[in-house]
């Protein structure tokens, strides 16, 4: 055999070989992007369920979508419906002073990572502008976490606070503080264990009381929740947190960096959306 047959095949073998090693990086980089799209779909599927799922924009910040949570509650003459609840069916909390000149609707879920950021940047802020006679706050409670992402630690959690509000509107700021301090990971159900929500109930002092225990452990608010979840669907807005002051959305988010905005920020907000309005 000739030198030149002999370089001829042995380039022949190198090229094919460098030609395999190509296909197969090409094949593993495939494989490879495959998975992740596997992973990223499971991810979505976790994160906002199967059912249909609209995500909007709180001003700027991403909140979770609302969807339909399945409830049957409704205005059966059957549903045990706590003291100081206001609205239609009690379905509203009015936390203020009733004769206060501005009104706050607040839209939550106990299950919302994103309305947990907010309580934890400007929740106090929020709550002393009531205390203040500012605005009155109005709270509209969701659990359609419960439904999108499995679970009924939402649905448990806003009965509990039920229970709370039947004892006093202080008491339901008070646990609704608690709850978010120690909210889970959205994923899990945590707040679906009776017990592990009766422990939060006694940060609150004085809550939990005989009475209030028995209305937990029996869930004699559910029905109530499931009315309250129910008027949430109704009412048009598609995501918590969503913060309307004066039927005026405000934007509590902000746009470069996505977080909440400051304490200050928040007070300042309030002031100009209030004297436009003058």
């Amino acid at each position: 055999m000739s030198t030149d047959s002999k370089n001829s095949r042995n380039s022949n073998s190198s090229s094919g070989k460098r030609s395999y090693a190509r296909t197969e990086a090409r094949d593993r980089l495939t494989a490879e992007r495959e998975r992740e799209q596997r992973v990223a779909a499971l991810r979505k599927k976790m994160l906002i369920g199967i059912s249909a799922v609209v995500v909007v924009a709180v001003g700027a910040g991403v909140a979770v979508a609302a969807a339909d949570s399945g409830s049957s509650g409704g205005g059966s003459a059957s549903v045990a419906v706590p003291a100081n609840t206001t609205g239609s069916g009690g379905t509203v909390i009015t936390y203020g002073k009733a004769d206060a000149a501005n009104t706050l609707d607040v839209y939550e879920d106990f299950r919302c990572p994103i309305c947990d950021e907010l309580e934890k940047a400007d929740g106090s802020t929020i709550t002393a502008l009531a205390d203040n006679g500012t605005y009155k706050i109005q709270y509209h409670m969701a659990t359609f976490l419960d439904s999108n992402l499995g679970g009924s630690g939402s649905e448990n959690a806003l009965a509990m606070a039920g229970a709370a509000v039947n004892e006093s509107v202080a008491k339901f700021v008070q646990l609704h503080t608690v709850l978010y301090a120690n909210q889970p990971e959205e994923t899990n159900d945590a707040f679906a264990d009776t017990d592990h929500l009766l422990d939060l109930a006694r940060k609150v002092p004085g809550l939990v009381t005989p009475a209030f225990e028995q209305a937990v452990k029996n869930g004699t608010y559910k029905p109530w929740a499931q009315q309250v979840a129910k008027a949430f669907n109704s009412s048009g807005v598609t995501g918590t947190p969503t913060l309307k002051l004066n039927g005026k959305t405000l934007t509590v988010f902000d746009s470069s960096t996505g977080k909440p905005i400051s304490a200050a920020a928040y007070q300042a907000l309030v002031q100009q959306t209030i004297a436009a309005a003058k």
